[in-house]
């Protein structure tokens, strides 16, 4: 098993491991990525999301990549948006709520799985119910 994770979460704000985790991974204005080196964060640092203002399917999973990330922690996410993460080699966990550091502390303590679908309180939806993904 790998020991060490660039793990991008999405977030509400700028404030890193204090910042709070975003209900939706493309809809969030910045994302926290997180160096993990055996089960411990190493690194943190803010990025906003360029694409925060105009969500286009397949393009989070690209970016996310480019950024170098292996695993994405959010709130929600549409079936299919998870599987055009895998397809990249990205973990995706989804459920998270709250704080970045307990989000995180919770993953890394295998506390954090499983699947949230997207709240769908956004004008277009997220592929959660058979629609459009917004992956």
């Amino acid at each position: 098993m790998k020991s060490t994770h660039l793990i991008a979460v999405a977030c509400l704000d700028d404030k890193g491991l204090d910042g709070e985790v975003s209900a939706h991974f493309g809809r969030c204005p910045f994302y926290t990525l997180v160096l993990t080196q055996d089960g411990f964060v190493r690194d943190a640092t803010s990025v906003p999301n360029p694409h925060f203002e105009k969500h286009i399917p397949g393009v989070m999973p690209q970016f996310v990549q480019g950024m170098g990330a292996d695993v994405i922690l959010a709130g929600g996410m549409g079936p299919r948006a998870i599987q055009m993460f895998e397809a990249c080699g990205i973990e995706a966990v989804t459920g998270a709520v709250g704080r970045v550091s307990k989000v995180l502390d919770a993953y890394l303590n295998k506390g954090l799985s499983g699947i949230a679908p997207c709240a769908h309180d956004h004008a277009d939806s997220c592929g959660g119910h058979g629609e459009v993904d917004h992956g």
